[in-house]
C-alpha cells in the first residue's frame, strides 16, 4: 500500500474510533441534562431552560449533523462524499443552524444574567418569563435565518464537485462566520464585562455603618422613599408635648390621618422592594453561581469554535494561504467536542446536576 493510502485509512480509522463515542457522548450528557431540569424540581430555574435550549442544539448536531459529517470522514471510497448534493445541502444547512443556535442561545443566556445582576427587582429566578421565552425563540429563529439561504438552492453553483461536501459560496462562508461568530461574541463578552464590573462595584461598597451590605441603587432610593414619607408622623408626636388633651388628641388624629397618607405613598413597586430587601444580598449570592457557569460554558464555547472560524475565513480571504485539509478537520471535530462538554460543567460547577447525574447514572432511588 503506498504510504499517502495508507495514512489515509490510518486517519479515517482515527476518526471512526473518536468519532462514534463522542456522538455517544454527546446524546447521552445531553439527554441527562434535559432530563434533569424537566424531571429535578429544584433545576427548575429560568436559567437552567436556557440550558435546555443549549442541550437541544448539541442534541440535535449529534443526531442530525454529526453522523454525516463522520460518513464524509471515514468513508471507506476515500473520504468521497457519495450521497446527493440534496442531502450535502441539508447537513450544511443543519450545521450553519446548530451552531448559530449554541452561540446565540449563549447570548440570550448573557442577556438573562445581565437583567438578574444589573436589575435584580425585575428577576425572577424561579419563573420562566415571557421575556425568556422571547430570547430562546428569538435565537432560534435568526439560527434558521442565518442557514435558510443554502437549503434554498445557494450552494447550487455551477461547475459545483458533487464528490466534496462543503459550503460553496464563499461569501457565505464569510456572511455566516459573521453572523454566527464575530458579531455575538463581543456582545456576550460585553455583557459579561458589565456584569462583573457591576458585581464589583457591590463589592466594593462593603457594609454600612450599621452593618448590613451596601444595597443596590433602586432598593437604597426606595427604601429612602419610604422613610421620608414616615417622617411626618415622628414629628407630629415630639410637637405634642405639654399640649392639652384636647389638642393631643387631634394631633394623634392627625397622626393617623398622616400615617395612612403616607402609606398610601409608598407605591408598589417600593412595598415590593421592602418585601424582597431580607433576600437581596442571598440573591447576588445565588446569582454568581449560574453566573460563574454561564460563562464558564460561553468561555468553553470560544476556545472550541474560535480556531474553526479563523480558519475558514482565512481560507476564504486568503487565497495564497496553503490550509491544509486535515487541519480543517481537526478544528472542525474540536468545534463539535465543545457539545460534549457542557454537561461535564454542568456537572462540576451545579451539585443539583451532580446529584441528578449520580442518581441516575448509578440507579439510585
Amino acid at each position: 500500500i503506498p504510504p499517502a493510502e495508507t495514512h489515509l485509512k490510518d486517519y479515517n480509522y482515527l476518526a471512526l474510533v473518536l468519532g462514534v463515542p463522542l456522538i455517544l457522548v454527546i446524546i447521552l450528557g445531553n439527554v441527562l441534562v434535559c432530563l434533569s431540569v424537566l424531571t429535578e424540581r429544584s433545576l427548575k430555574t429560568a436559567t437552567n431552560y436556557f440550558i435546555i435550549s443549549l442541550a437541544v442544539a448539541d442534541l440535535l448536531l449529534a443526531v442530525l449533523v454529526l453522523p454525516l459529517f463522520m460518513y464524509s470522514e471515514v468513508s471507506f471510497l476515500g473520504g468521497i462524499w457519495t450521497l446527493s448534493t440534496s442531502v450535502c445541502d441539508a447537513l450544511m444547512t443543519m450545521d450553519v443552524m446548530l451552531c448559530t443556535a449554541s452561540i446565540l442561545n449563549l447570548c440570550a443566556i448573557s442577556v438573562d444574567r445581565y437583567i438578574a445582576v444589573v436589575i435584580p427587582l425585575k428577576y425572577n429566578r424561579n419563573q420562566f418569563s415571557l421575556r425568556q421565552l422571547g430570547l430562546i425563540t428569538a435565537s432560534w429563529v435568526l439560527s434558521v435565518g442565518v442557514a435558510s439561504p443554502v437549503i434554498f438552492g445557494l450552494n447550487q453553483v455551477p461547475g459545483r464537485n458533487p464528490n466534496v461536501c462543503r459550503l460553496e459560496d464563499e461569501r457565505f462562508v464569510i456572511y455566516s462566520s459573521i453572523c454566527s461568530f464575530f458579531v455575538p461574541c463581543p456582545v456576550m463578552l460585553f455583557l459579561y464585562y458589565g456584569m462583573f464590573r457591576g458585581l464589583r462595584r457591590w463589592s466594593r461598597g462593603g457594609r454600612s455603618r450599621v452593618g448590613h451590605p451596601t444595597l443596590p441603587l433602586n432598593l437604597s432610593q426606595a427604601l429612602q422613599r419610604t422613610k421620608v414619607t414616615g417622617r411626618p408622623e415622628k414629628e407630629a408626636y415630639t410637637t405634642s408635648a405639654g399640649l392639652s388633651p384636647t389638642s393631643l388628641s387631634t394631633i394623634s388624629m392627625t397622626s393617623v390621618t398622616q400615617r395612612s397618607r403616607s402609606r398610601s405613598r409608598v407605591s408598589g413597586r417600593e412595598r415590593k422592594a421592602m418585601k424582597v430587601l431580607p433576600m437581596v444580598v442571598g440573591e447576588f449570592i445565588l446569582t454568581s453561581v449560574p453566573l460563574t457557569l454561564s460563562l464558564c460554558v460561553s468561555v468553553v464555547f470560544l476556545a472550541c469554535w474560535m480556531p474553526f472560524f479563523i480558519i475558514h475565513v482565512t481560507k476564504v480571504l486568503c487565497s495564497s494561504c496553503n490550509i491544509s485539509p486535515t487541519l480543517i478537520s481537526v478544528v472542525t471535530w474540536l468545534g463539535y467536542f465543545n457539545s460534549a462538554v457542557n454537561p461535564i460543567i454542568y456537572t462540576a460547577f451545579n451539585p443539583e446536576f451532580r446529584k441528578f447525574f449520580q442518581k441516575l447514572l448509578c440507579c439510585q432511588t
